[in-house]
């Protein structure tokens, strides 16, 4: 009797994942399934490690390789003719989406706390999502307006009570904390990071290219270093008269449950607020929202015990709990 195929939970992922991109990306619903109906895909995957063999790393990495968003066609012929150099990529390279959209969900949460602010991003990339003050924000025209004024203007819709600031908080300090931190100034690490941008939706290329402009003219700190061990020593460097905010999007899933809970309990014995973007379930000890109809939204999360809202995972639009 033989035993299961291999890369029978492979193509079982990326029908998931195809699911969870239907609203967002047509073209990488598409493209998902046919990899998880290609058997030459599927065995190029099967002998990456398990983290290395998700879809957005996979898409990324051929877009970076071929020099345009790649159908199946290209990954086909990339698994088959250059198979060690599409490896070598995604190896070495992550799934760091820096969306600075992501900064219109989080705002509304961040600007109720106590002024000035200290600002901690573990999983922060390039430090996109570090400069809330500088972007400006229309909700649903309610204008919220940033402090560089060559900065975009991230566009989020609001669903329900959202507390919509009057003007951005006052950020007295801010750093990053990341594995592998990518160079704001490094046109190869900015090339990447435009490649991690999912086909279909709109205008995020242009808005990344604005963000990493804003970025260009005064680089946030991105410091190399492990969430789950050198967050403390971070935290330490904080000024003392600032509340300390410590936040993340998406970045949970990638740690096992075990360190997840570690992660949980260190960030609960500093002297910070925590505000986690993360789907459903990952933060833990957080229960589902009442009424949420997943795949594909994020919970936003304070201090590990309260949902705040329901957010969409690229910050197009905040509902409020």
């Amino acid at each position: 009797m033989g035993g299961l195929d291999p890369v029978a939970g492979i193509a079982d992922n990326y029908r998931q994942w195809a699911c969870e991109a239907h609203a967002l990306s047509p073209a990488y619903e598409s493209l998902a399934d046919a990899v998880a109906g290609d058997r030459a895909v599927l065995d190029f995957l099967e002998v990456l490690p398990p983290i290395k063999r998700q879809p957005n790393l996979l898409f990324a990495a051929a877009r970076y390789l071929v020099g345009r968003p790649a159908a199946i066609d290209d990954l086909r012929a990339l698994v088959s003719e250059r198979p060690a150099e599409l490896s070598r990529l995604m190896l070495a390279r992550r799934t760091q989406t820096n969306e600075p959209a992501r900064c219109a969900t989080l705002l509304p949460a961040l600007a109720q706390l106590p002024e000035p602010l200290a600002l901690i991003e573990v999983g922060a990339s390039a430090g996109l999502t570090l400069l809330f003050d500088r972007y400006s924000y229309d909700y649903g025209g309610q204008q919220v307006a940033g402090s560089d004024r060559d900065a975009p203007t991230l566009r989020c819709e609001v669903r329900g009570p959202v507390p919509v600031p009057a003007r951005v908080p006052a950020i007295r300090w801010r750093a990053g904390l990341d594995l592998n931190p990518l160079d704001v100034t490094s046109d190869e690490d900015m090339r990447w990071l435009s490649c991690l941008v999912w086909q279909d939706e709109g205008d995020r290329e242009e808005r990344l290219a604005a963000a990493i402009a804003t970025a260009r003219r005064d680089p946030p700190a991105v410091h190399r270093g492990d969430l789950r061990t050198d967050l403390p020593e971070l935290a330490a460097s904080a000024p003392a008269e600032a509340t300390l905010v410590i936040y993340h999007s998406a970045v949970l899933a990638y740690l096992s449950p075990d360190d997840r809970q570690r992660f949980a309990s260190t960030v609960s014995e500093l002297d910070c607020v925590w505000l986690a973007n993360e789907a459903p379930g990952v933060v833990p000890g957080v229960p589902r929202p009442d009424g949420y109809q997943g795949p594909g939204p994020f919970v936003l999360t304070r201090d590990g015990r309260e949902a705040l809202a329901i957010t969409e995972g690229h910050g197009g639009w905040v509902q409020w709990l």
